[in-house]
């Protein structure tokens, strides 16, 4: 990885892309300080401090300390993954918007404008829930019509400048921006959760016993960093043989190559439906105030993340198990609308191409799909292991931390995307450089 980095500094091209990449990053940074106007950020860095569901604490990592510095990039780009998301959904579900994709770039600047007004939308949604959630209960320091209007200009606003600098990213930098802005959050927290695991496990204690708690701490960490990047690298090749035919005067095609099938071919998607739709509830009775009693207290605590592998109360363990059968069942369903066996397997009928020893056709897409239930449920399995983990430390040894399985997906990805990107960009320079030699 350093030994790219050293050789595309060397291409001017490509040295301007990285630049321009880490310049808009600093901004990121530096907006992630701003205050908003009206707000009694006091009053919300003690109320977030007591607040013990683990969903405020995912969202927080995800905007990088933002939310909880309730900072002008509170809502960072959390909007655009969420109308991504729907619109990579509704792509599947409407005609027309299918059409659209397939239209090539023409119909995908268009879905891709669809999504920038989908994201204010949510936008303009989550910052006035915010806004008037928690400006009654003390985050304004006057609660009024004009003071609510405030924040939720800057918090929409500020996503919205979030989101142009993504794409700027991806159009003038290197990778794809939203996911780099994504990252550079997620990595801000690091040092935090260090300095956590530090005063919990190390300071105070005997030197022996300190080095062994980091040597531990490190140990684990690295062997989920190698096992991300297998269950992210590791694919099922299937092979592939097209058929002889004569084009012209010259006999084409007959090759063997193959189709890849990646392990975790949903990605990191799973975990964020899944964490989502447990941590909403928990959101919702925040904003509106309602603490919970008798069963839906009961039900918001196995909700809870933090309550999860707590030896003192195992019963609310049983939302764990919860969170694994979502991730399970949203791995095959969000496999299932984005890739489709029936249409591979026309395709390559159509191309000349088939399996060897299975017949071209719904045979084909019957041997497919054979193949991608196994596949999926070997990715859900890595999965949920990734994500588990740091449930069950924070249960059982109190490693609360913002630095969780999600988190090491999401960076473990995009740093290899990016790399690759990198690259290629040298490869193509390569190129030009032999042709116009």
């Amino acid at each position: 990885m350093f030994s790219t980095l050293k050789n595309a500094f060397k291409i001017k091209e490509i040295r301007k892309k990285l630049v321009f990449t880490f310049l808009m990053l600093i901004v990121i940074r530096f907006g992630s300080q701003l205050p908003i106007p009206g707000v009694n950020r006091d009053y919300f860095s003690s109320w977030f401090a007591a607040q013990t569901g683990g969903a405020f604490n995912f969202f927080d990592a995800f905007t990088g300390g933002s939310f909880s510095r309730m900072s002008v990039f509170a809502l960072n780009i959390t909007p655009y993954i969420t109308s991504s998301i729907i619109m990579q959904l509704l792509t599947i579900a409407i005609p027309k918007l299918e059409e659209m994709q397939k239209e090539g770039e023409d119909g995908r600047k268009k879905i891709t404008t669809i999504t920038r007004y989908v994201t204010v939308v949510l936008a303009l949604v989550e910052s006035t829930a915010m806004a008037v959630g928690f400006g009654r209960q003390g985050l304004l320091q006057k609660f009024g019509p004009l003071e609510v209007i405030t924040v939720v200009a800057v918090l929409t606003a500020g996503s919205a400048f979030l989101m142009w600098i993504g794409e700027r990213i991806t159009e003038k930098g290197v990778g794809n921006g939203i996911s780099i802005v994504l990252v550079i959050n997620i990595v801000s927290r690091i040092p935090d959760d260090f300095a956590k695991l530090y005063e919990q496990f190390c300071k105070g204690k005997s030197i022996p016993l300190a080095v062994v708690a980091a040597a531990v701490i490190i140990a684990i960490i690295l062997v989920m960093i190698v096992f991300v990047v297998i269950l992210n690298s590791g694919m099922r090749k299937i092979p592939v043989q097209y058929a002889k035919k004569i084009q012209g005067n010259k006999m084409v095609g007959g090759q063997m190559t193959y189709l890849p099938l990646k392990i975790n071919t949903a990605g990191v998607i799973p975990i964020i439906f899944a964490s989502s739709l447990m941590q909403t509830p928990i959101i919702v009775s925040t904003l509106v105030g309602y603490s919970g009693n008798g069963i839906w207290s009961e039900i918001l605590n196995g909700l809870n993340q933090d309550n999860w592998c707590n030896p003192e109360r195992l019963v609310y363990s049983i939302g764990l198990v919860v969170y694994i059968v979502l991730t399970v069942f949203f791995a095959y369903f969000y496999t299932s609308l984005t890739f489709n066996p029936l249409e591979i397997a026309n395709n390559m009928k159509r191309q000349g191409g088939f399996i060897p020893g299975i017949r071209p056709g719904k045979p084909t897409s019957d041997y497919l799909n054979k193949v991608l239930n196994a596949i999926i449920f070997v990715g859900a399995v890595g999965l949920v292991i990734v994500a588990a983990v740091p449930f069950f430390f924070n249960g059982v040894f109190k490693a609360n931390v913002s630095f969780g399985g999600t988190s090491l997906i999401i960076i473990v990805s995009v740093v290899l995307e990016t790399i690759k990107q990198v690259e290629s960009q040298m490869l193509v320079r390569n190129y030009k450089g032999f042709l116009n030699d």
